[in-house]
């Protein structure tokens, strides 16, 4: 699944628009637009969207034993 679906997805189970997503996390909603469609968001604002949205975001590596890398 591509990020631009899991956000928009994210925004609504929180019943959250974008615009107002992208106001939350201190960018302009045009800026969001673009960003979606390049799939170009740092982990960082990654994270400011999850915090946002009253979520966790966490990138990395999970493995069947537990271990997170």
């Amino acid at each position: 699944m591509r990020m631009e679906q899991k956000i928009r997805m994210a925004a609504a189970h929180e019943n959250v628009s974008l615009a107002e997503l992208s106001r939350r996390i201190g960018m302009f909603p045009q800026s969001m637009n673009s960003k979606l469609k390049r799939e170009t968001f740092t982990v960082e604002e990654l994270e400011k969207i999850a915090e946002a949205l009253g979520a966790t975001y966490h990138f990395g590596f999970t493995f069947p034993d537990g271990t997170e890398i």
